[in-house]
């Protein structure tokens, strides 16, 4: 059975098997980025978690939840850049673009976590 939903780039005229090749090299460079950031992201919580960290005082424990922010916001960012080909724009408008909303989102994710710990220390002292 001959399938007819696979693009073959040589038969295209605009496309040539070389042009083909580079998608498919950036996907995968793409996909293995991303599988990279997320399986380190999974290997902090799975080693790390907040009950096995004991040795880990409240400053430590935050330097973790700091590390894991940044890795997501990076992650998002490079999605950005990819997916909604925004890497293909000049370096001054990717900039003007990304990073408002980086700062905006570590700034808000910064007001998150110090609140939570505020809460959390106002909840130990109740108890």
């Amino acid at each position: 059975m001959v399938r007819d939903d696979i693009i073959e780039y040589s038969l295209d005229g605009h496309h040539s098997e070389e042009h083909g090749q580079k998608i498919r090299k950036k996907i995968w460079k793409v996909t293995a980025l991303l599988s990279i950031v997320t399986i380190i992201e999974v290997a902090i919580g799975w080693v790390l978690p907040r009950e096995a960290a004991g040795g880990l005082e409240s400053w430590g424990w935050f330097g973790v939840e700091v590390i894991y922010m940044v890795l997501t916001v990076l992650k998002a960012a490079y999605i950005i850049l990819v997916f909604m080909h925004l890497g293909d724009e000049r370096k001054a408008l990717r900039r003007m673009i990304l990073w408002p909303y980086i700062l905006f989102i570590l700034y808000l994710v910064f007001i998150l976590v110090t609140e939570a710990y505020h809460v959390g220390d106002a909840w130990m002292n109740l108890h």
